[in-house]
């Protein structure tokens, strides 16, 4: 049995995440801020935690990591404030990043989107700019770091049921639409696979089995 934590558990791709991981067998523990989402997060079969990552120094966070195998970044301040998306999406995630090290917990998956990086752009004038900026910041953070990481680019994300079928590194310029339920059998399914640590996973609503497109090289 492997355990793992998911920061932002009750997130619509977290919860779905939960509920697979539960079924899988493993023990999860999923943090969240508010405790009144506790029972929603049990419903999945996780266990959860209150952490508030926003504010949670990077020692704290370490504490709540210790003895798990696995974490997955799933949290996100929601937009709309930038000052609290450079907060949680970037500082956060980073000190969460290093407090994965400092716990040992060497496998860290980071949910991102479609597009994310220096070169994304988003013009500063755009309520996205300050999203765009944080998910670059940290994916580039963890890039750098000796952990073995994965980092998850789903496109544009909707409630369509999961269909276990994408497309890996697909045209900027197509169909970017990726079900919540997809991502969470992506990020499920590189928990299990050793081989997609160091990569960077762009992906979308496809024709490919998840197992098969996540192969060397998909």
């Amino acid at each position: 049995m492997t355990r793992i934590a998911i920061i932002g558990g009750h997130g619509k791709v977290a919860l779905l995440l939960s509920q697979l991981l539960a079924g899988e067998g493993h023990a999860v523990t999923s943090f969240i801020r508010n405790p009144d989402h506790a029972a929603d997060v049990a419903a999945t079969g996780a266990t959860p935690s209150v952490l508030d990552v926003e504010n949670a120094a990077t020692t704290d966070i370490a504490d709540a990591l210790q003895g798990h195998d696995a974490v997955v970044w799933s949290a996100g301040a929601g937009g709309g404030n930038p000052e609290r998306t450079y907060a949680v999406d970037r500082d956060a995630a980073i000190r969460s990043i290093d407090a994965a090290a400092q716990a040992g917990v060497n496998r860290y998956v980071m949910v991102s989107y479609f597009g994310a990086g220096k070169d994304n752009g988003v013009p500063e004038s755009n309520s996205f700019f300050a999203y765009a900026e944080a998910k670059a910041a940290a994916d580039e953070y963890l890039r750098g770091t000796g952990l073995e990481w994965t980092i998850l680019g789903p496109g544009t994300l909707t409630d369509k049921p999961g269909t276990g079928l994408i497309d890996v590194d697909p045209s900027p310029d197509g169909d970017r639409d990726t079900s919540r339920a997809n991502t969470a059998i992506v990020a499920a399914a590189v928990l299990d696979l050793p081989q997609t640590a160091g990569r960077t996973i762009e992906f979308r609503d496809g024709t490919l089995p998840v197992s098969a497109a996540l192969g060397p090289r998909a």
